[in-house]
Formats: structure tokens, C-alpha cells, sequence
């Protein structure tokens, strides 16, 4: 049942806008496995993208010390000037790219971000192109502010990446924009510079058509992977693109709620703009919290990474032992995105039968007390996705119930 739906039980009428949207699958499902939980039932819930880790010390008493001075009044709208020339910085540092300040927007997370770009851009009719599988807000986000989303398959033999092909196939007049996210959620694939290279080509023939990049989980790849982002492959592509980043998953502050963003300066104006009529300026003391982050200490990210690295190899080991299911190993990020189409037409031992993802991720919840997400939530079927930013016991006590309750499957 839709957000809309339940309002118009209580008897008023929603905008339009929203009357196709939901809650995100993902929320849902955490919010029925957490109630089950609190039943007592041995739930493990591998759905929130999440790390487990805890914020930085250093991180945290940056905070403590900018309450100490009284910084908890309204800050700069889009981000103190601290904030912005450590995103700078970070950029250049990082990324190889170069960003004035007022190229530099903050906001109450990536999300928001998105959002701000999206209000601040799209007329109605607009279309994006999004590869999938996707992160569900995209699409959501992009049909608020009145465009259409075009969802463009991109299955496991290739990658789960978009090709240079299908990008040139779905580019219309109409096209606004093109949103790329590397290291993905929820495949965890990313696009190394010979990836991004034939995308960019395309987008140098249509200079109408501007790219979105999410590069959050940047920092979280494995074997060797060199993250780049497309701004320093293609400077040409700088005038018109959003690069999109936070401090939520490497620096473990998701709650903190900090996102932060590069572009051209008439965009990251525009963006304001939204942003001075929803939420005004993001928390002040996230904001000098996320200072710390950026310009502190950064060697913490290799011993995290190779602690994810580790549960990923257990995780698609495990799976693909399954009979029935297919993992591909994914570059970056803490998903897998695991095919189920081998037990697609199975019966459980209740008698019912499995005719999509959405039936398989219901029966290991019921039956294995495993919550996991449904592929179909994320715009590919037959999938599921398994988040592993979780301890290594519950992940092999996780996948040991995944086997054994297909294993139950006639």
C-alpha cells in the first residue's frame, strides 16, 4: 500500500505527485524484520546500507569541541566556508579535480542533494536515464520533481554497468540528465576509467544531456580497483556535470547527515535556491564534525576496507555454494547483487511457489528469519541483494539458514 493510499483511508486527498510512490521496499522490510525481532524470532537483517562500524574518535570530538565554542546557531545555507574548502580540497586531493567554493554545495545528505538538483533542473517531462539496478530513490526523486525516469537493464553479464549503446539508444530530446553511481548500491559494481571512457563519448555528441555522478562508496572497493570519477577522465564534461559524494559510508556518519556535492556555479546556485525554502542550512556541528573527516587522519579507510573485502569474499563464496543461486563479485561497495533465478518456479515447504524474487526474500524471512532485499526493488528481477556491513558470525550464521532453506525448496 502506497503512502497515498493510506491517506485517502483517512480520508484526504494527497498531490498527485506522490500518488505513485511508496515507503522504499528496503524500509519496509527492515521495519517487518525489526518487529519481528522485537517478538523474540532470531531475525538477522542484511538490508540496511549501513556500516557497522563507529565514527572516528577524532571525528567525534571535533564535534564536542564546536559545542564547546558555541557553534550551534544557522551556519552559511549550503555549507560554512570551513566545509567547502575541505571539499575542495578533498576533491582536488583525491579526484584530481578543481572546484571554487562557490562550485561547492552541502546539504543534509546526498539525498537531499539529489533532490535539490533534481527540483532545481527538471520541468515536467524531463527524462533522466538511469541504469539498473538502481538505488530506489533515484527514480523517486526524479517523478516528485516531475520527470521521467527511463530505467535501462544492465544484468549481471555485463556488469550490472550501462554501455555505450544502450546510452546512445536512450538519449531523446527530452533527456535532462544521466545518473551514474560507482561503486553501486545495491550491485556493488563500479566504472574504471576504460568503463566511463565510451559513456563520456557518447555524452560529448549530446551536449544537452547533463551527467550526475554518485560517487559515495568511492572509497570502498577492493583488489586493487582504481576509483576515478568522470569530471578528471573528461574536463569538457566539468560545465555540466553534478559530482555527488558524503561522509555516511566511509567515515561511518550516516546519521549525521552530511552530503556534499561539486558543479558548475549557476547550477549550485540554483540548487540553493531549493534548499533556502526546505531545510536551510545542514547541522551545524555535522558540518564541523565533517571538516574533521575530511582533512584528519584517512589511514582508518584501508583497515576498513579490507575488513569489508573479507566478509564480501564469505559472502559471495557462500552463495555461489547455493545451488540455485549465482553471485557475481562485485568491485566496491558492501552489496552483493545475487541472481535467484534457480529457484524460480520451486515450491516452499507451506506449499507455495516461488514465482519471483519478491516471494524468495519473503520465504527466508519467514522461514530462515533472514531479511534480505528483493532485486524487483531495486528495477532488476531475479535478484536479491545482501547487505555485509555486519559481523562476519551473523553474516555465516545468515548464509548457513539462506542454504539450508533452499535446500527445503521441491
Amino acid at each position: 500500500m502506497t503512502v497515498a493510499s493510506k491517506i485517502e483511508e483517512a480520508g484526504f486527498t494527497p498531490a498527485s505527485r506522490i500518488a505513485a510512490i511508496g515507503v522504499s521496499k528496503i524500509l519496509q522490510i527492515g521495519a517487518r524484520a525489526s518487529a519481528m525481532k522485537k517478538d523474540g524470532l532470531p531475525v538477522i537483517i542484511l538490508g540496511a546500507g549501513e556500516p557497522d562500524f563507529d565514527t572516528p574518535d577524532n571525528v567525534k570530538e571535533a564535534a564536542k569541541a564546536a559545542i564547546d565554542r558555541g557553534e550551534t546557531k544557522y551556519t552559511a545555507l549550503d555549507g560554512t566556508p570551513d566545509l567547502k574548502r575541505a571539499i575542495a580540497e578533498k576533491f582536488r586531493r583525491e579526484n584530481n579535480v578543481d572546484y571554487a567554493l562557490d562550485e561547492v554545495t552541502v546539504a543534509t545528505g546526498a539525498k537531499q542533494i539529489l533532490f535539490n538538483a533534481f527540483m532545481a533542473t527538471i520541468d515536467p517531462g524531463d527524462e533522466v536515464i538511469i541504469p539498473t539496478p538502481y538505488w530506489t530513490s533515484y527514480s523517486d526523486i526524479v517523478e516528485i520533481c516531475g520527470g521521467v525516469p527511463v530505467l535501462i537493464p544492465c544484468d549481471a553479464e555485463a556488469g550490472f554497468r550501462l554501455k555505450a549503446d544502450q546510452l546512445e539508444k536512450a538519449i531523446t530530446p527530452k533527456t535532462r540528465w544521466v545518473l551514474l553511481n560507482s561503486p553501486s548500491n545495491p550491485s556493488g559494481a563500479a566504472y574504471s576509467e576504460a568503463d566511463y571512457r565510451p559513456l563520456i563519448d557518447v555524452l560529448l555528441k549530446h551536449p544537452h544531456v547533463w551527467l550526475m555522478v554518485d560517487d559515495m562508496y568511492e572509497h570502498i572497493v577492493y583488489d586493487g580497483f582504481q576509483f576515478v570519477t568522470p569530471v578528471a577522465i573528461e574536463p569538457r564534461l566539468k560545465s555540466r556535470t553534478l559530482t555527488i559524494n558524503g561522509v555516511s559510508k566511509a567515515y561511518a556518519m550516516t546519521g549525521w547527515r552530511i552530503g556534499y556535492a561539486g558543479g558548475p556555479k549557476a547550477l549550485i546556485k540554483a540548487m540553493a535556491v531549493i534548499q533556502s525554502q526546505a531545510t536551510s542550512c545542514p547541522s551545524s556541528v555535522s558540518q564541523a564534525a565533517s571538516v574533521e573527516a575530511l582533512n584528519g587522519p584517512q589511514d582508518f579507510l584501508k583497515d576498513r576496507q579490507a575488513s569489508f573485502k573479507q566478509r564480501r569474499d564469505l559472502v559471495v563464496s557462500a552463495l555461489n555454494a547455493i545451488p540455485g543461486l549465482a553471485c557475481r563479485t562485485p568491485e566496491g561497495a558492501f552489496y552483493t547483487f545475487s541472481g535467484c533465478a534457480g529457484v524460480i518456479g520451486k515450491t516452499t515447504p507451506k506449499g507455495k511457489r516461488i514465482e519471483a524474487d519478491s516471494d524468495f526474500t519473503d520465504y527466508l524471512l519467514e522461514d530462515a528469519h533472514v531479511a534480505v532485499v528483493p532485486g524487483s526493488a531495486f528495477g532488476l528481477s531475479p535478484f536479491f541483494r545482501i547487505s555485509y556491513a555486519t559481523s562476519e558470525a551473523e553474516l555465516t550464521e545468515a548464509l548457513k539458514r539462506i542454504a539450508d532453506a533452499c535446500a527445503k525448496l521441491a
